[in-house]
């Protein structure tokens, strides 16, 4: 595996960490960083955005949003699924090439 995948997966699992315990210390609730992730994914997909970009491309540019999203779900007092687990939870919600009409 290349290196900055592995770097890229620890850096998400890192801010999905950060983001369990801000909720956990009632800094933020997990709509308030539901809400930022949905405008981030909401930006990344915009037509300014995306313009032109593959629909496979739209999809990896948002992966790490949605298994962020996904890790927000988990509550404040379970444990964080791995890496593996929440990415193929990103594969199984996501439809395949959804804006292809």
């Amino acid at each position: 595996m290349n290196v900055a995948n592995l770097q890229l997966e620890g850096l998400l699992m890192a801010v999905a960490s950060i983001n369990h315990v801000l909720v956990k210390k009632g800094v933020l609730t997990s709509e308030e960083i539901d809400i930022a992730l949905r405008k981030a994914e909401a930006s990344e997909t915009g037509e300014e955005r995306s313009d032109g970009m593959s629909a496979s491309n739209r999809d990896a540019v948002n992966f790490p949003i949605r298994l962020l999203e996904l890790a927000n779900q988990c509550q404040p007092e379970a444990d964080m699924p791995s890496f593996s687990k929440l990415a193929r939870m990103v594969g199984q919600m996501k439809e395949p090439y959804n804006d292809q009409m």
